[in-house]
């Protein structure tokens, strides 16, 4: 391969892991709504580990912990623009596996919610997590991969190396 043609090849290595990643938030994501949905009524409590993790169906209409209730729109319109981003961002940066990594658990959960938003005009949240009324706001496995992929990026902020992880190898 010419350098062009060997920079463009390693450039887009990790679409694969970036987009399996994604498609296996989405799928997780969906599939536990559609279960929750089928079996457990809305404001139901269902002890999991006693009281630290409680499954509660909750529809949110707002954005993250339940602000700006009703604007399922809005933030549909907005998740659409950041889903542009986060594939754009990759695509800058698509050698690093690390970055891949989190950037896939970002879009996977980004798409996860937008398509409740789409659907049903609200967010299916079920994870309650807690001790007595001390309680975490309530939570889907979208919203698990975005608080990943959040750490993950601050990590990468914080040391820049991580970026570099298993890159290495292929920039000869």
């Amino acid at each position: 391969m010419d350098g062009t043609a060997g920079r463009v090849a390693r450039a887009g290595a990790h679409w694969g892991v970036f987009l399996g990643i994604a498609l296996g938030v989405v799928v997780l994501d969906q599939l536990t709504k559609a279960w929750l949905v089928a079996n457990v009524a809305q404001g139901e409590v269902r002890e999991v580990l006693g009281d630290a993790v409680r499954l509660v169906y909750h529809q949110n209409s707002g954005a993250l912990f339940g602000l700006f209730r009703d604007q399922a729109i809005l933030f549909g319109l907005i998740s659409i623009g950041v889903i542009g981003l986060i594939v754009g961002y990759h695509a800058r940066s698509g050698r690093s596996l690390y970055l891949s990594v989190a950037l896939g658990f970002l879009l996977g959960g980004a798409i996860g919610n937008l398509i409740d938003r789409l659907r049903l005009g609200y967010v299916v949240d079920f994870v309650d997590i807690g001790i007595g009324d001390l309680r975490f706001y309530t939570f889907n496995v979208a919203d698990s991969a975005i608080s990943t992929a959040i750490v993950l990026l601050v990590a990468v902020a914080l040391i820049p190396g991580l970026a570099r992880l298993a890159q290495g190898a292929t920039d000869g």
